[in-house]
C-alpha cells in the first residue's frame, strides 16, 4: 500500500493530481523491481527536508528526496520517502522538464533506495538508473538522464 502525506500545500497547488502521480510512480517502481510492500511518501517543503537531512544525515541543507528504509518490517512496510517542494520545482525548471515528471522520477528513485538500490559506485548507478529508465518509460516519462549524461540524482 502506498500512503501519501501532503505536508506542504504547494505540492497540491502546483499539481492537482499529485497524490495519483506519487502512487503511480511508487507502484511502478515496486513492480519494476519485482517487490511488494508498503511505502509512505511525504510531500514536504525545503525547510522540513532540511531538518530531516540535518537530523539523519548530518547535512545542513535541503535536498530533493530522502529515503528512510524501515528498520523493522511490520506488515511489509518498506520505509518512507520524503520530497522537498522548492528544491524539486527548481530542479524541474533548471532541467526544463514538467514538475510531474520530475516528481515521479524522484519518487521512483526514492522507492528504489528503500529496496537497496544505490548510486555510490558507477556500477550501482548504472544499474539503478537503468531500472529508473524502464519504470519511467512505463509511465510515459522521457529518460531523465539523456540530457545530462553521467549525472546522478
Amino acid at each position: 500500500m502506498i500512503e501519501v502525506e501532503i505536508e506542504a500545500e504547494a505540492w497540491s497547488s502546483a499539481l492537482a493530481s499529485v497524490e495519483a502521480l506519487v502512487i503511480a510512480a511508487a507502484e511502478a517502481a515496486l513492480k519494476g523491481a519485482g517487490a511488494v510492500g508498503g511505502v509512505v511518501v511525504l510531500l514536504a517543503d525545503d525547510a522540513a527536508i532540511h531538518e530531516l537531512n540535518q537530523q539523519f544525515r548530518d547535512k545542513d541543507q535541503a535536498t530533493n528526496v530522502l529515503s528512510f528504509p524501515a528498520v523493522e518490517n511490520p506488515e511489509h512496510h518498506l520505509g518512507d520517502v520524503a520530497l522537498a517542494f522548492e528544491t524539486c520545482l527548481r530542479e524541474a525548471e533548471e532541467q526544463a522538464k514538467p514538475l510531474a515528471h520530475h516528481l515521479q522520477h524522484l519518487v521512483t528513485h526514492g522507492v528504489l533506495h528503500l529496496l537497496g538500490y544505490d548510486h555510490i559506485t558507477d556500477t550501482e548507478a548504472d544499474q539503478m538508473e537503468g531500472l529508473e529508465r524502464i519504470v519511467l518509460a512505463g509511465l510515459g516519462i522521457p529518460d531523465p538522464y539523456a540530457a545530462e549524461a553521467g549525472d546522478h540524482v
